[in-house]
């Protein structure tokens, strides 16, 4: 990166020496298997818990999600690092709580257009893990990590990208110089408005046609679907729209699932079935508000809260050889665990230069652990720590009186024997309360907790002079 572009996102000293991964290297360890696996992570959008028929659903049929259950592993316990869009893809491209990255609190509760911030391009992403590993890196779908150029994917370390800059509901408002919402390939407008019915069948066809291509060298696929979203009627083609037993909210699931097939089908017309890992899993829980309603049962909450609803997602992972198939994993583990996990089965070594907070789950994957590497795992709402969660326990955080609110005691749950969180067990286990209040002072004191900013917490990228994503006139 450039001195100019180091001094335009107002970094300091310590970030211009981070500018060219010089820790990297090959790693001498062994690789899992005999050649490196091709890598598809597919990440819906506000997709709850139970909204699958693997997590429970009865009104969404998935038979494509539920194919991936069968011939692979299913997590109970699996967390994103937010319970809203773009802290949750920072945390997944960089391994790190949101908070570490800069990307905790930005222009607003997520990124909106023509944000002035961005993830910060000198953090190390999945995308570039891989592509330093021999891969070639593409993303289909909706990015929400800033939409100014310095922050697109082609800046993070994909060879190509085709998809919306950010939620398919940030479309033009009054007062606002929002544009219509753009669907770029690279970094060029292609259509301004793209027709949102059309988003999941016209990215599903370029990655399949993308996934052809490659044969000869390994690839890692990011599909972030723009679905379901969050607009009150979600979108889907003609072929769906109105054909489930739960309104649009269903009709855009059941896309997803056909979306799903299109490209396991592909990887078995080419013969790349047996050599894919793919991970299938959701940003947050559903949210409330958006009638039909998602379903996160039976889990407590919504979507964009810390509530299990919130923050813990459905996850599924298929590797044939590798990954046992029908098969559980109850162990604690979070999207933040992927960039690590990456590194070990491709042999490659993580940064040296900075903390990740994620973890190498391979030996969870492949059922050689059942013990989730996280001695506790923090629920972060913006910049503000919310709760803390070690073993079965869950412990709410109390909070003192502030603005004329009464002040909240901490609340404690067994969130595996009651994941609806419906009985406080604080006044039975108080070292226990004791215990996880003391575990969350190292985490106040690295990241830090709303207005006490954290030793080892990282900047955005800031572009000072942010302008719309247009489509430009033809000559």
């Amino acid at each position: 990166m450039s001195v100019g572009l180091s001094r335009l996102l107002g970094l300091g000293s310590f970030w211009l020496v981070l500018a060219y991964p010089l820790w990297f290297s090959q790693a001498s360890a062994d690789s899992v298997g005999t050649s490196r696996p091709n890598i598809i992570v597919i990440y819906c959008d506000n997709l709850g818990y139970a909204d699958i028929e693997p997590f429970g659903s009865q009104v969404h049929r998935t038979p494509h999600v539920n194919r991936l259950a069968e011939q692979g592993r299913k997590f109970t316990h699996f967390y994103s690092a937010s319970g809203v869009c773009t802290p949750s893809r920072a945390a997944l491209m960089t391994g790190c709580y949101p908070l570490r990255v800069g990307m905790a609190i930005t222009d607003g509760v997520v990124l909106r257009p023509v944000s002035p911030i961005g993830l910060n391009p000198l953090e190390w992403t999945i995308a570039e893990q891989l592509q330093q590993a021999g891969y070639d890196t593409a993303i289909f779908g909706k990015w929400h990590l800033g939409d100014q150029p310095e922050f697109l994917p082609t800046r993070q370390g994909f060879d190509f990208y085709e998809g919306i800059p950010y939620s398919d509901d940030m479309t033009p408002r009054p007062n606002q110089n929002w544009p219509p919402l753009p669907y770029l390939r690279q970094e060029t407008v292609l259509e301004a408005p793209v027709d949102r019915d059309l988003l999941c069948r016209r990215l599903t066809q370029s990655a399949c046609d993308w996934i052809s291509a490659r044969r000869e060298r390994p690839f890692f696929l990011y599909f972030p679907q723009c679905m379901p979203g969050s607009t009150k009627a979600p979108f889907a083609s003609e072929g769906f729209r109105g054909k489930s037993r739960n309104g649009p909210w269903g009709d855009s699931i059941e896309e997803i699932d056909w979306s799903l097939g299109e490209m396991l089908n592909t990887l078995a017309q080419h013969q790349l079935t047996s050599n894919t890992l793919i991970i299938w899993t959701s940003d947050n829980g559903a949210p409330r508000g958006i009638p039909p309603w998602g379903s996160n049962a039976p889990l407590a909450g919504w979507g964009y809260s810390v509530a299990e609803g919130g923050m813990r997602v459905p996850c599924l992972m298929q590797w044939p050889s590798q990954i046992p198939a029908g098969t559980v994993c109850e162990a604690l583990c979070t999207t933040m665990d992927l960039l690590p996990t990456f590194a070990a089965i491709t042999g490659t070594k993580l940064p040296e230069d900075r903390p990740l907070d994620g973890h190498n789950i391979l030996p969870l994957m492949t059922g050689n652990e059942v013990a989730s590497p996280y001695e506790a795992f923090y629920y972060y709402h913006l910049d503000q720590l919310l709760a803390v969660r070690a073993r079965q326990w869950k412990l709410y955080l109390p909070i003192p009186a502030k603005d004329n609110q009464p002040p909240r005691p901490a609340r404690l749950f067994d969130v595996v024997a009651d994941p609806g969180e419906t009985r406080d067990l604080a006044a039975d286990y108080p070292a226990v309360v004791a215990e996880l209040e003391a575990s969350t002072h190292g985490i106040r004191e690295d990241l830090g907790d709303q207005k006490n900013p954290g030793k080892q917490a990282r900047p955005h990228g800031l572009q000072p002079n942010p302008q719309p994503l247009l489509l430009k006139n033809s000559p």
